[in-house]
């Protein structure tokens, strides 16, 4: 108010101070208060205004923030896609290189079609593939990047110091990414390459070679994808070598196996040719000497004969009872002669088999009735279990015959008292099995082999106490197969005895 006046007073309207005050001083009142108001709403506005700064600063660091980061991701991005397309190549890459070297099962084949290109295809600059000869001393298959020279001096480089390929053998593999220091700065020294990996390749008789893949410059570094890549072509490197290997043994194997079968297929035809004229000749011999043996024995049972009835003279009982002895032996001696020839003449196919189609049952009875005095003799029990149904067969009627009359014998001979036998038949699609079942003393595992060999007879009481031949089994046995069929065995020791042969139906 004071500066108010002091105004006033210096003005010159000729009005008095008071009256000016009077009059200006709710005016300056108002004024000063305005401006007062003007002067904290400016204050207030520009207080917001710099917190919309701050904020707006912070809006922007934000977004360089942001930005930083999209540029950051991009490059995380760009540099795991650039991975996923390497990634992706060497596995396409690995893929086509095992597949060529897997099909193929030759040695030399494997290590051209590694050739030059596998390493490059997988992305290493430098690779180098040495197996070991058969003197243990490492020979380089495939290679890319190496000079000969540089060949030839990681060679002898190894040969002199295989520290490292000791390690090998354990089966681990060696790269710039977990060797120690020191061995890392010898295979950099012998492979000169700043990045490497080393995978063995190890069969069953060891490490066998060791595969080398590098790069030289600082731009490609081996990775832990890398060395699984190379892990992988190793083993399948040993895989399709242990494969030829194993092909190229089998291949001699069968090679010698052929050879060593063609040899002893000659051999053998030569021991079956011999047989053959063996077996010819004792046939004939056979046939011969058995027919020379007829004469004389016909006419000592006609000498026989004629004494026995007295026409030449009285006959003491005594000289009688030897005549009828000479008369019988002479008997058995024709049966076992005429066995001999029949076969010899089945053995040798000059047997006169008439084959017709006929009902076999009439056959059977026929053999039966012959034997059933021997086994009421016996009081044997006697069961025939024909199938209601049994097809003609195209057979000797008269040698069939003498089939169930010798099968039927044998089991009458070595049944006991009060035993039982049974003939059964069972129709098959194209034969009918036959079976004659006994419950005798059975037969002997070691006998069974060589049961229709001819003039074998098994060693047993009855056999000893019993005369025979021991060629009623082999004539059955060719009379069946000269049939086309076959018969077979099965017995144990006082379990009895089943015979089974088989005869063809007859074609329709």
């Amino acid at each position: 108010m004071e500066l108010l006046k002091q105004i006033l007073n210096n003005t010159t309207f000729g009005i008095d101070t008071d009256t000016l005050l009077i009059i200006f001083g709710p005016i300056s009142i108002v004024v000063a208060g305005f401006m007062a108001y003007f002067l904290f709403r400016q204050k207030m506005i520009i207080r917001v205004l710099h917190r919309n700064l701050e904020k707006l600063e912070q809006s922007f660091r934000d977004l360089d923030e942001q930005a930083k980061l999209i540029v950051r991701t991009d490059l995380v991005l760009n540099k795991t896609q650039e991975e996923l397309d390497k990634r992706l190549t060497s596995l396409n890459a690995l893929h086509k290189i095992s597949f060529s070297i897997s099909t193929t099962l030759d040695a030399d084949e494997i290590y051209h079609r590694l050739g030059y290109s596998f390493a490059r295809d997988l992305g290493f600059e430098k690779s180098c593939l040495l197996m070991r000869d058969p003197l243990k001393n490492f020979q380089c298959q495939a290679q890319r990047g190496f000079s000969k020279e540089a060949v030839e001096n990681i060679r002898e480089s190894i040969h002199k110091d295989s520290s490292f390929v000791a390690a090998l053998k354990e089966g681990k593999s060696l790269s710039s990414l977990n060797c120690l220091p020191q061995k890392i700065d010898k295979i950099i020294q012998i492979f000169n390459t700043k990045h490497f990996i080393i995978n063995p390749i190890i069969t069953q008789e060891g490490m066998v070679g060791l595969l080398f893949v590098g790069n030289h410059t600082d731009s490609l570094p081996i990775t832990q994808s890398d060395e699984e890549l190379s892990a992988i072509l190793s083993n399948q490197i040993r895989q399709s070598l242990e494969n030829a290997k194993l092909f190229e043994a089998v291949f001699r194997s069968r090679k010698d196996l052929e050879s060593n079968v063609q040899e002893r297929t000659k051999e053998l035809t030569s021991a079956l040719d011999a047989l053959k004229r063996i077996s010819r000749a004792k046939s004939e011999f056979v046939s011969a000497v058995s027919h020379e043996l007829r004469t004389p024995l016909t006419s000592i049972k006609g000498y026989a004969s004629i004494l026995m009835t007295g026409k030449i003279g009285h006959i003491p009982p005594d000289v009688k009872e030897r005549l009828e002895k000479i008369n019988k032996h002479s008997d058995n001696l024709v049966k076992f002669i005429n066995d001999l020839l029949d076969v010899a003449r089945i053995e040798s196919g000059r047997a006169e088999m008439k084959f017709i189609t006929t009902n076999i049952i009439p056959i059977i009875d026929n053999a039966c009735d012959i034997l059933t005095p021997q086994m009421k003799e016996k009081n044997i029990q006697f069961v025939m279990q024909l199938g209601t149904a049994i097809p003609h067969l195209t057979i000797d009627a008269i040698q069939i015959e003498r089939v169930f009359i010798n099968l039927l014998s044998n089991a009458i001979k070595f049944t006991g008292q009060n035993g039982s036998i049974t003939l059964r038949s069972q129709p098959q699609p194209h034969h009918v099995l036959f079976e004659i079942s006994d419950t005798g003393i059975g037969i002997g595992e070691e006998d069974l082999p060589k049961l229709f060999d001819e003039f074998y007879r098994v060693d047993n009481t009855i056999n000893q106490n019993l005369q025979g031949t021991g060629l009623g089994l082999t004539l059955v046995k060719n009379i069946i197969e000269a049939h086309k069929g076959k018969i077979w065995v099965a017995s144990k020791l006082n379990q009895g005895t089943t015979f089974h042969f088989t005869l063809p139906v007859a074609a329709t």
